[in-house]
């Protein structure tokens, strides 16, 4: 009788003891991600700022608006480190951050996407917006893209996306109802702000095969644009 209780006794700790091991080891994640935890966030205009923990070291992260916990784990692969950054909406400055664009509570579910510039925009129905007799429509700039490279259009649109302060510049989508599937989304980035809804009249610099690092790649942009509003239809950032 005492040796069955000694040999189950022991079988126990045996079992006890892998399963602790087990526990005790990490897990594996997928190559390139990283996982951290949160230690204290901060809420702003379309994005979270948070402090997060990584095998040690602590830095900060701008993420899509969401709901984070202190001491939650959050999971991401694709980021882009800005030094030097203030932020307009907390009137503070980061010596670093990473805007990330895939968050995710799991490595292995589908991530909360970042409102970021790179997002590609359907096209928006019913946009009628007369062109400009001296410029050039979203289509043709696509289309013509290597020739304007490095030279000055205007283009009248209606903006559908406006993303503020990243990079030290606002991020505008614009689109005039012309263009198919890859042509009808112009990217134009400006030191003046802008709204959605709102029709613009916008001249810059254009520059093709932008590439701009950790993923954020661009066949066509319009460069230090300058707004000009003939219409404000809606005040709502998306």
């Amino acid at each position: 009788m005492k040796l069955s209780l000694i040999i189950s006794g022991i079988f126990i700790l045996f079992i006890g003891f892998f399963a602790c091991q087990k526990s005790a080891e990490k897990v594996e994640l997928p190559a390139g991600m990283h996982a951290v935890k949160v230690i204290e966030t901060t809420g702003a205009a379309n994005y979270n700022y948070l402090l997060v923990s990584e095998n040690g070291s602590n830095y900060w992260i701008a993420v899509p608006e969401m709901q984070v916990e202190i001491g939650e784990t959050l999971y991401f692969t694709k980021s882009m480190e800005m030094k030097n950054f203030h932020s307009k909406s907390l009137n503070r400055d980061f010596e670093s951050i990473l805007f990330v664009e895939d968050i995710s509570r799991t490595p292995d579910k589908k991530p909360h996407v970042a409102p970021h510039p790179q997002v590609k925009l359907a096209p928006v129905p019913d946009i009628t917006v007369e062109h400009l007799k001296d410029g050039k429509t979203v289509e043709q700039i696509y289309n013509e893209r290597k020739s304007l490279n490095g030279k000055k259009v205007r283009v009248r649109a209606k903006v559908v996306r406006y993303n503020p302060s990243i990079m030290d510049r606002n991020w505008i989508h614009i689109q005039d109802g012309t263009g198919s599937e890859g042509t009808h989304d112009l990217l134009v980035t400006s030191q003046d702000e802008a709204n959605v809804g709102q029709i613009v009249i916008v001249e810059g610099i254009i520059a093709t095969d932008i590439d701009l690092g950790a993923g954020y790649s661009y066949v066509v942009v319009m460069e230090k644009a300058k707004v000009t509003v003939e219409q404000d239809s809606e005040k709502a950032i998306l």
